[in-house]
């Protein structure tokens, strides 16, 4: 590399291979040149090797000296990353990679998403199989592709030739937590036809910006509220006021990511600015004060055109009654285990071009609840007159009370730290339960060192945490 932006950070050869791949761009369905790239450290290190034509792939190491005749043991990330960055951030994240940097608590890039999620997979998986000198069984590794967007990959991913039945994700972003389940999930998607006309008078831009945002999953029971709803509440106050035409709405970008900030763009039919003025006001306060978002903005601006391509005021409203109709956030929460939601479903992204697209993550560890929550949105679909499609459904991952594999782990951790690892199953999605169907008897557990702010330009990824968990690692091959 031409310049080692995070060198003399531990453990170094982690730190080497998390730059060279976050130089790589690699956001969901744009993995063919990291695929090659781990294709080439296959050949460089003399591994065995499968390339799929989706671009997954899988590497094969036998085990060390004294190990070799050990049951093998899988090692599994994905590939692919949130592409999310900041509105001034200049970089192309499909063809650039990121600009890394470090505080020396934590690494994080520049204006975007970090890519831990996964990134970390592949840099500890790299850095094992480069080193002969840690000890380690027989290893399997796979990486997938588009799991972000729907675990493609692993859905389609051929294992039949591979031995091991006991499995290590890498891609839980707490330290000391090992996952032993998640939720099922699938993406639904409303699309509601609209006709434009132009349509004459002032025109008003709304904004809805600077909310906290984060993972669908993992973030969806804190207090964060989601723009695109925001929003809808914004429009119907505004309309209660005054007949608009809407010319532009969108908001979000990924239906796994809470989305940050919406905007729309109407043509005002009455009195405007100054009513408008003080909604926006109001709600920005009310949002500050019921939700965990001291930074909210929401805002109402002139607009120099005094017209615009819009939607009839009538179809305005059926938008607007539409936006408030669909449910979103928590619907559930576990009866048996604290603090834990059972049902969700996230409005990541909210666009209108020739029809008005709304596009969800549902998610649910009860599979009957998810295909409930999936009736309710197509339900709604009918009655506004919408297509509804789905796709990229995965099944739940669920709890085994037996698990060797997980009675090692916290052996091992409760001889190195003198302390218990906390033991949860997660409302995130995670590709163990497809995995596991195509591995009969497969026991897993995913862990990983701490990140914050997943799927978002604020992730950062703590440095200590990434070194011990790198000593854990090297401890629990021995065990195994």
């Amino acid at each position: 590399m031409e310049s080692a932006k995070l060198a003399g950070l531990e453990p170094a050869s982690f730190f080497q291979y998390f730059e060279e791949i976050s130089a790589i761009p690699h956001g969901s369905g744009n993995t063919k040149a990291i695929s090659d790239y781990l294709v080439s450290f296959a050949r460089k290190h003399g591994l065995r090797f499968i390339q799929d034509p989706l671009n997954n792939v899988i590497l094969f190491q036998d085990g060390t000296c004294g190990m070799e005749d050990h049951d093998p043991l899988i090692l599994q990330g994905h590939m692919d990353m949130v592409c999310e960055k900041d509105a001034d951030c200049p970089i192309d994240m499909a063809t650039q990679g990121l600009d890394l940097t470090h505080d020396g608590e934590y690494v994080f890039a520049r204006g975007t998403t970090l890519g831990g999620d996964d990134g970390i997979s592949i840099a500890y998986a790299l850095a094992l199989l480069a080193d002969p000198s840690i000890p380690h069984p027989p290893l399997e590794v796979i990486f997938t592709v588009d799991e972000e967007t729907g675990m493609y990959g692993a859905t389609d991913i051929d294992l039949s030739m591979l031995k091991g039945r006991r499995l290590i994700n890498l891609d839980t972003e707490c330290e000391g937590l090992f996952t032993a389940g998640c939720a099922g999930g699938v993406k639904s998607t409303l699309s509601l036809p609209l006709n434009r006309k132009p349509v004459y008078g002032p025109c008003v831009k709304l904004t809805v910006d600077a909310l906290q945002g984060g993972h669908s999953g993992s973030d969806i029971k804190r207090k964060r509220a989601n723009a695109c709803k925001i929003m809808g509440i914004l429009l119907d106050r505004v309309q209660k006021l005054f007949p608009i035409s809407i010319s532009s709405l969108q908001g979000g970008a990924k239906n796994n990511a809470i989305p940050r900030s919406c905007t729309v763009t109407f043509v005002a039919l009455g009195m405007y600015i100054e009513r408008i003025n003080e909604i926006t006001a109001q709600l920005e306060q009310e949002l500050r004060a019921n939700f965990d978002e001291p930074y909210a903005i929401v805002s109402g601006d002139d607009v120099d055109a005094l017209g615009a391509n819009a939607l009839s005021a009538e179809d305005s409203a059926k938008v607007i009654k539409l936006l408030n109709t669909v449910p979103n956030g928590i619907q559930a929460w576990s009866p048996d285990m604290e603090d834990m939601v059972q049902t969700s479903l996230n409005l990541g992204i909210l666009n209108l071009g020739e029809n008005l697209t709304l596009q969800f993550a549902l998610r649910s560890s009860v599979t009957d609840e998810k295909l409930a929550l999936a009736q309710q949105l197509k339900t709604i679909a009918q009655e506004f007159g919408a297509d509804y499609s789905q796709m990229g459904e995965y099944p739940a991952w669920e709890y085994r009370a037996d698990s060797p594999l997980r009675e090692t782990m916290v052996s091992v951790y409760r001889q190195m730290y003198g302390t218990e690892p906390r033991i949860s199953v997660i409302h995130a999605g995670l590709e163990c339960g497809i995995l596991g169907s195509k591995l009969p008897g497969l026991d897993c557990i995913s862990m990983g060192p701490s990140v914050r702010d997943v799927h978002t330009s604020r992730e950062r990824m703590d440095i200590a945490s990434v070194g011990r968990t790198w000593n854990y690692l090297q401890e629990l091959l021995k065990a195994l």
